[in-house]
């Protein structure tokens, strides 16, 4: 059971993922409606907006990337039918891969409120 709960956690993670990166690819990261809570010198400079739409795109789909990954041998541990099964350490390998998963999907959104501080300069 614990198999099937870190395999929907990793595929959760990397559907949003992805769904984040949908937004920076599509250019409406600063869009309140479809996008996110950026500062205001974000918004009203194009440049710093094509910056946050790249930042999301980019630093998102490696994240996606990077939670699909474990999906492969944690799916082969489930399918195995009890056959096979992860040792303590390899449960703490992935909770620390799925931290550092978090970590770079969350960087693109703190960098940009960066941005936002440092426009007003």
């Amino acid at each position: 059971m614990a198999y099937i709960f870190i395999f929907g956690c990793f595929l959760l993670l990397g559907v949003v993922s992805l769904l984040a990166a949908r937004v920076g690819y599509r250019g409406k990261v600063c869009d309140r409606s479809d996008g996110y809570e950026v500062p205001a010198a974000v918004k009203s400079d194009p440049a710093l907006r094509k910056r946050a739409n790249g930042l999301v795109a980019f630093w998102c789909t490696g994240a996606a990337a990077l939670s699909f990954a474990p999906l492969v041998p944690i799916g082969s541990v489930i399918l195995s039918d009890g056959g096979m099964s992860v040792s303590t350490w390899g449960l703490v390998a992935f909770a620390l891969y799925g931290l550092v998963v978090v970590t770079v999907g969350a960087y693109p959104f703190e960098k940009i409120k960066r941005l936002g501080g440092s426009a007003g300069r």
